[in-house]
């Protein structure tokens, strides 16, 4: 729900232009949506792709938590595992 009246907004952008703070309707005074604000739009998605993208790529266990990496003793009940 929340992404279909966020598309709506856009389409209404997209259609009708943003207008300054004054909410004047003059259409000399309107700021068209494309291709300002779609390229500003772009422009972040990718820096945020790329940014994510080189985590993923080169640093894959940056955010992993580091007891991923204790091999496990299948003979030794973990100590945080006590009996009722």
């Amino acid at each position: 729900m929340l992404v279909a009246v966020v598309g709506l907004h856009i389409s209404v952008l997209h259609v009708s232009g943003s207008i300054n703070s004054s909410s004047s309707e003059k259409n000399l005074e309107k700021q068209p949506f494309f291709p300002y604000f779609t390229s500003k739009d772009l422009h972040g998605f990718m820096v945020l792709f790329f940014f994510l993208a080189g985590i993923v790529f080169f640093r894959p266990y940056l955010l992993g938590d580091a007891e991923n990496f204790i091999k496990a003793n299948p003979l030794v009940t973990p100590v945080h595992i006590v009996p009722e």
